[in-house]
């Protein structure tokens, strides 16, 4: 068969065969799941269910003067998959607060990535993307409590109100920009709704949250 035969049948091949995304799931949201999870309080818990509707499994999360997190130690190559996708809802929202300060610094859903720097966790760095009650999306801050963790909004309560919404950022470029950072691999993830600061009630739901390679 002669070369320009093949070139015809591999440009054929790659037109009906496409290369697919690669695709880590970050939460399943199951009972065993949520069983294994470490709960990392900041001040009494914050109340999380699971649930299901026709798109899978979610977690729904209640706060009320209280903030807990759910977190799991989990290596993410960011040179295969950087991209983080998130599918979130706030039913009832922080709006009001001053969300960079101290007072205010609380929000109705956050999803943190983490990259282990250190001996200690104090040494870590992270990524906080939150769906702010208050603030416009791409806004980001340096957390008042650590220098070592900046805020960076995803989806506000402003243009997404009870509503499901799906968002997507490249972590890698991201601690490239906030941190200065060239992470290759991740450490570990968390959940977080808490009203601690601000002592209001937020009222929010988790979904597919999952790392992509496209």
């Amino acid at each position: 068969m002669g070369r320009y035969i093949i070139k015809i049948l591999i440009s054929y091949f790659l037109l009906v065969n496409p290369v697919y995304s690669e695709k880590i799931q970050a939460f399943n949201f199951t009972i065993d799941e949520f069983d294994s999870l470490e709960v990392k309080k900041v001040k009494k818990l914050t109340t999380y269910k699971l649930g299901s509707n026709e798109n899978g499994n979610f977690l729904r999360a209640e706060a009320e003067g209280v903030g807990s997190g759910l977190g799991k130690k989990l290596k993410i190559d960011l040179e295969k998959t950087p991209f983080i996708n998130i599918t979130w809802k706030i039913e009832k929202d922080l709006r009001g607060i001053i969300e960079n300060s101290k007072k205010g610094h609380d929000f109705a859903a956050r999803v943190f990535v983490v990259k282990k720097t250190g001996l200690t966790a104090l040494s870590n760095k992270a990524i906080n993307y939150v769906f702010s009650s208050n603030n416009s999306v791409n806004e980001h801050w340096r957390s008042p409590y650590t220098k070592s963790s900046i805020d960076y909004v995803l989806s506000t309560t402003k243009e997404h109100s009870n509503e499901w919404v799906t968002v997507k950022s490249n972590v890698k470029d991201d601690f490239k920009k906030l941190h200065g950072l060239d992470v290759k691999v991740l450490d570990g993830l968390a959940i977080m709704t808490d009203t601690d600061n601000s002592k209001l009630k937020a009222i929010s739901y988790y979904q597919n949250i999952y790392f992509s390679s496209e």
